[in-house]
């Protein structure tokens, strides 16, 4: 294989029989390109000698190599202010920005009210990854202001009006089901939820949406009394849970919209001499660390906060070279533990 001149991305697509952006992607280590395309890639860009000049196009694009990461400050019960879910997708990004050469900045949302002007204008990032967003409708006016600023950016889980490319979510819905499929085998169908199930919570009424429609396909219809508003830490799954056990709303088993809600659920049940599993089965979602540490260990519908950051990473890098990004809904799994498993 020889080449004339110094070798570009244009020669590597010749040659490896794809196109230039798929190139551009399997440089990248792009989960989006097949093991065998990125290999076959690679070898070619070694024969030829190719490199990138990293500084040669900072300096045509005015580009920093830089991503910021700016994350929702979730009340917690220690001071981090950071949601325990969204710790190891943030280990995720950083090696998916390092692997692309990319550093990355992490602040948060709430220390500046024009985040474009912050870091694109300011030549500080070239594009923005978002984690969590509290109330899903005074959100949008915020996503409203950076799609009119045409700013790069990506969301996990926050739905961007008209534009489902800007978003990497799990699938919410689906994970609902899993939820419903489990405990009916069970035969535990005197269900209870706990979390936000309206529109000021997508990812949360989604996982509801999922979990009640299941029980409909099984003819079991959901009872609205023993349904309880929670945010997202155990405290309010804690109040929550508490507050149907005080107005004597009995139920075989409980799915929280998400771990934290899940545990502050189990302490509240075993605290009202409820036992876990035998009187009550819990199922949470997402599969925090905590989750297979808490006693009974916590059943719960896993998210894939692995492939989850670097698809963040993926598709914000694309978004900046003005690449084409279609929408990214990963699926979920169940993963079983003490909380829902009686022994036998």
């Amino acid at each position: 294989m020889k080449n004339k001149g110094k070798a570009t991305s244009f020669d590597i697509a010749h040659y490896a029989g794809v196109s230039q952006s798929t190139v551009s992607r399997a440089l990248r280590n792009s989960p989006l390109v097949n093991e065998e395309t990125r290999q076959r890639v690679h070898d070619i860009a070694n024969q030829l000698n190719y490199k990138v000049d990293k500084n040669a196009s900072n300096l045509r694009t005015q580009q920093s190599s830089t991503l910021a990461l700016l994350l929702f400050e979730d009340p917690t019960t220690d001071e981090s202010q950071i949601n325990p879910f969204f710790l190891s997708m943030l280990g995720s990004i950083t090696r998916a920005c390092a692997k692309e050469g990319y550093d990355l900045l992490v602040s948060f949302q709430s220390s500046s009210s024009d985040w474009r002007a912050d870091y694109e204008d300011s030549h500080r990032a070239d594009g923005i990854i978002l984690l969590g967003y509290g109330d899903y409708l005074d959100y949008q006016s915020r996503l409203q202001q950076l799609l009119d600023q045409d700013t790069k950016f990506v969301c996990w889980g926050a739905t961007v009006d008209n534009h489902p490319d800007l978003t990497v979510s799990c699938d919410n819905y689906g994970g609902g089901q899993l939820a419903a499929q489990h405990l009916y085998a069970l035969n535990r169908t005197d269900c209870a939820f706990i979390g936000d199930a309206s529109n000021h919570s997508p990812e949360f009424f989604s996982r509801y949406k999922g979990f009640k429609d299941q029980f409909d396909t099984y003819g079991v219809t959901l009872n609205d009394r023993k349904i309880a508003n929670a945010i997202s830490t155990e405290e309010s799954g804690y109040h929550a849970t508490n507050s149907l056990i005080a107005n004597n709303i009995s139920f075989d088993s409980l799915f929280a919209a998400s771990d934290l809600i899940a545990i502050g659920a189990i302490r509240a049940l075993l605290e009202a001499g409820i036992s876990v599993p035998e009187d009550v089965h819990v199922v949470g979602f997402d599969d925090i660390p905590a989750a297979s540490y808490v006693s009974p260990s916590l059943t719960t519908v896993q998210q894939n906060t692995t492939l989850a950051g670097q698809m963040l990473v993926c598709n914000l890098l694309s978004l900046i070279k003005g690449e084409a990004v279609e929408s990214t809904l990963l699926p979920p799994s169940l993963v079983v533990r003490a909380s829902s498993h009686t022994k036998r």
